[in-house]
């Protein structure tokens, strides 16, 4: 299999049911930030110690090549591996069962204490932008309303992960800082 075909020469790329779409597109943004999504979490499990979030993540990597298929379907039927309403309860349990863990979770703080945290935050940010991508796909085109709120979930774990990795809680303070000199 050749890497390049040279049908993107002029600006266009395939989708998985073989329309052809512009590279730029509201379509190829989202899906292709799902992709920098699921690059960034693979990176950040290099950085993540504990076995059974380093085990999580790579679940949920999986499950982010079905949210990409499905993005980068526009006809009906052609893509089979959806995201279902479990993989959302999934997310909510990994939530529910951290964030008691976590101290301080009502506040803001400053984040990257350690280097699994500061990774999984970078991760967490660029999923709010595949969710902002999609939400704007979905203005003019169909999205499923399960894979938006799964992307929702899925930063909200990210988060709660990034939280409980926190080797050095930093908590804001608002006041401190706005009258700091930088």
């Amino acid at each position: 299999m050749k890497i390049y075909t040279k049908t993107g020469d002029k600006g266009q790329t395939s989708l998985y049911d073989g329309t052809r779409i512009d590279k730029d597109s509201l379509r190829v943004e989202s899906y292709g930030t799902v992709d920098e999504l699921n690059s960034s979490i693979g990176f950040a499990i290099k950085f993540v110690e504990d076995e059974s979030i380093r085990e999580s993540l790579k679940k949920i990597q999986m499950r982010l090549f079905f949210v990409a298929g499905e993005l980068a379907t526009v006809e009906e039927g052609k893509y089979k591996y959806k995201i279902k309403e479990e993989d959302i309860s999934a997310l909510e349990k990994i939530i529910d069962d951290y964030l008691p863990k976590i101290s301080g979770s009502d506040k803001f703080i400053v984040p990257g204490s350690s280097d699994g945290a500061a990774a999984l935050h970078v991760s967490r940010t660029i999923c709010r932008r595949a969710e902002r991508r999609i939400i704007t796909l979905k203005r003019n085109e169909e999205v499923s309303d399960i894979l938006l709120k799964f992307v929702n979930r899925l930063s909200d774990v990210l988060y709660t992960y990034a939280r409980y990795l926190e080797s050095d809680l930093t908590i804001m303070d608002f006041e401190k800082v706005y009258n700091e000199k930088l």
